[in-house]
């Protein structure tokens, strides 16, 4: 992943005009390498085992595949997303936010089928842990 100094600079102003109250604004965007080891601290500080291991294995995964890319917007793009997404993960906000309508607009089908599995699955486990009854005794 190509970084490009000027480009990471004048990233976050012109983020920062286009919508004023809708997150926080990070100071400057952090090197690929730095946010990555970032990330994997606030998951060991923030999250519990299982949560902590599939947020590890999903950064690791994105990161390698984003490691070739040469286009600066995606890397921009690339690199602000995971930014916003650490300071949210160190503060508790992200506990009770929702997913933004742009966001969902812009995914492809697969992405979304990804999202309805992963909801799917916390619901499922959410079931099992409220209901005592289903869980086998030993």
């Amino acid at each position: 992943m190509r970084i490009y100094t000027r480009l990471l600079a004048t990233a976050t102003d012109n983020m920062a005009a286009s919508k004023p109250f809708s997150r926080p604004t990070p100071m400057a965007l952090l090197p690929p390498i730095p946010l990555y080891r970032r990330l994997l601290r606030t998951h060991r500080k923030k999250l519990g085992q299982e949560e902590r291991t599939l947020g590890d294995l999903y950064v690791k995964k994105e990161f390698r595949a984003h490691r070739d890319v040469e286009n600066p917007v995606q890397i921009i793009g690339f690199l602000t997303e995971w930014q916003f997404y650490a300071q949210a993960l160190e503060g508790d906000s992200w506990k009770e936010e929702k997913l933004d309508r742009q966001k969902i607009d812009k995914m492809s089908d697969q992405q979304i089928g990804q999202l309805y599995e992963l909801m799917q699955a916390i619901q499922k486990k959410e079931s099992e842990e409220s209901d005592p009854e289903s869980k086998p005794e030993l």
